[in-house]
């Protein structure tokens, strides 16, 4: 098992043909309120635990909060952990679950779009660290992911955007035909056809995960817009600033699209297509020029760097990737000044 997919129906089926012997369901405060009373009538015995929202919580301290209640109620290695969230929930519980008495089952019950279409899958796991996004974190899958559609529809605007910034990455690496069906103004996606957008991004996914569960090959390319993106964000966590992890990989797409086009593998005329798209969808800060150098600390940390070097994937076109490629300082520092005239004339 593990990344398979149903609806939130068959979840008491599911555990009773799985004879867990104690469930406990992790939420945030927001998904305690909003989504557990449609999971909760779904449950037998169970326990909730829970923890603030927030990117900034996705720490040691609160993993070890977690441990320390599963303890309380002794759960042992037949225990299940329900993870009910957005990326935040379900990286820190697949991390959690995983670490727990050498591991424990856990399933995945995205609320967001993001989730749904990237964070839920997968199999990476993991929280921040030192200010280092997911810089502690293990491989695992989930036993099962569970979707609900219509949770996407109580999304604030902002998170369903951070979303959408995932369904743009998966187009720009894997399919030019969805990048141009996209409407320009993404804000208008038609929610009646977000259960279809949603699987169509999660059969995207599973096509480099299945090849590549350990992300030594192609898997890296599902990383398009995440070197600079997560850099971005830790950036923004260490300045106490809200930027969601969509955004940040908006303005990692915006970069290090320039990238591919310096780099001779983007034509002009499709950066142009890719620029436009992100403006139009996303507000993205400025990044003051003092604080290019704080972002190139958290380049050279970046987990996905090889012999020291800093390592993306890129665009060849649009629905096409190249990797991997190891960038130059100087050139990210260029593509940091085009993310900004960017987003001053956006």
């Amino acid at each position: 098992m593990g990344d398979e997919h149903d609806v939130l129906e068959k979840l008491p089926e599911f555990i009773s043909r799985s004879g867990y012997r104690q469930v406990f369901v992790l939420a945030d405060e927001n998904t305690l309120r909003y989504c557990y009373p449609i999971l909760e009538p779904l449950l037998d015995n169970h326990v909730v635990i829970h923890f603030p929202a927030g990117e900034s919580h996705k720490t040691l301290n609160t993993s070890a909060s977690v441990w320390q209640q599963l303890l309380h109620y002794e759960a042992d290695r037949n225990a299940l952990l329900i993870n009910l969230g957005g990326g935040t929930v379900t990286d820190l519980g697949g991390f959690v679950a995983g670490c727990y008495k050498r591991g424990i089952d856990f399933v995945n019950i995205p609320t967001t779009l993001l989730g749904m279409v990237d964070a839920a899958t997968g199999g990476k796991t993991g929280i921040d660290f030192a200010g280092y996004k997911n810089a502690l974190g293990l491989f695992r899958k989930p036993v099962k992911v569970f979707l609900h559609t219509p949770f996407l529809h109580t999304l604030p605007e902002r998170e369903f955007m951070s979303g959408m910034a995932e369904v743009i990455k998966h187009a720009l690496i894997a399919d030019r035909k969805m990048f141009e069906n996209l409407p320009d103004d993404c804000r208008l996606t038609n929610h009646s056809d977000l259960h279809q957008l949603v699987i169509e991004n999660i059969k995207i996914k599973n096509r480099f995960v299945s090849a590549d569960f350990h992300d030594n090959g192609i898997r890296m390319a599902l990383n398009y817009g995440h070197t600079i993106g997560h850099a971005l964000e830790s950036l923004w966590l260490e300045k106490q600033q809200l930027m969601l992890h969509g955004e940040a990989v908006a303005g990692g797409i915006l970069a290090e699209s320039y990238l591919s086009h310096r780099t001779g593998l983007l034509s002009a005329e499709e950066l142009e297509k890719v620029t436009k798209k992100i403006t139009k969808n996303f507000r993205l800060p400025i990044v003051p020029a003092e604080d290019f150098g704080a972002l190139m600390h958290y380049l050279r940390n970046d987990k996905k760097n090889r012999n020291g070097k800093i390592t993306c994937c890129l665009l060849s076109e649009i629905g096409s990737y190249s990797l991997p490629h190891f960038i130059e300082e100087g050139l990210i520092t260029d593509a940091l000044n085009y993310y900004n005239l960017t987003v001053c004339n956006g």
